[in-house]
């Protein structure tokens, strides 16, 4: 799904939730998509695009 330099990360890698966001609704509606299928909420949760859901370990 993405066309960046260099490609964005996979839905399945530690790191997915920094791939670039390519449908923004976090100030009106709490979510947006990001280019690998993922949809981040405001809350630190997110839905991967085969439906799983998990929430985004924040470092101390």
């Amino acid at each position: 799904m993405c066309d960046h330099t260099p490609d964005c990360p996979g839905a399945d890698t530690n790191d997915c939730c920094t791939a670039h966001v390519v449908s923004d609704h976090l100030s009106d509606q709490g979510w947006c998509r990001l280019c690998n299928g993922i949809v981040l909420f405001d809350d630190g949760h997110y839905l991967t695009p085969d439906g799983h859901d998990a929430v985004i370990a924040l470092s101390a």
